[in-house]
């Protein structure tokens, strides 16, 4: 067997091209993740953790009517509770909320998010 030397140049552009093709790889047989949209609080319930949204990106959301969204709204620890008006950050799932007798149990979407500062 011979001894092969690439010039350093020669190998490190190949090596990036072996890294770009992964991540282009990635990105086209990859899955979907969900676009975080930013809208605005129509109103909160603190006591539900009902949440409703308004503005052109919930038009696109799971569960919108009628140039709304509300659900129930899901948080980290900390997060400030919103208030009419704050902008709002969040990505909105939409849910079988279906009880023990096939009738709805609350809102059926899920929102997660949290205020923007």
């Amino acid at each position: 067997m011979g001894n092969v030397n690439l010039p350093t140049p020669v190998f490190v552009a190949s090596g990036a091209l072996c890294l770009l093709g992964g991540y282009l790889i990635g990105v086209v047989a990859g899955p979907d993740t969900p676009a975080r949209t930013t809208a605005e609080v129509e109103s909160f319930s603190a006591s539900t953790s009902e949440l409703c949204l308004r503005g052109e990106s919930v038009n696109d959301a799971e569960g919108a009517q009628d140039d709304l969204l509300c659900g129930t709204w899901r948080r980290t620890a900390g997060s400030r509770a919103p208030s009419e008006g704050d902008a709002f950050r969040f990505v909105s799932i939409e849910v079988d909320n279906a009880g023990g007798g096939g009738e709805p149990v609350g809102p059926g979407v899920v929102i997660y998010g949290s205020v923007v500062d």
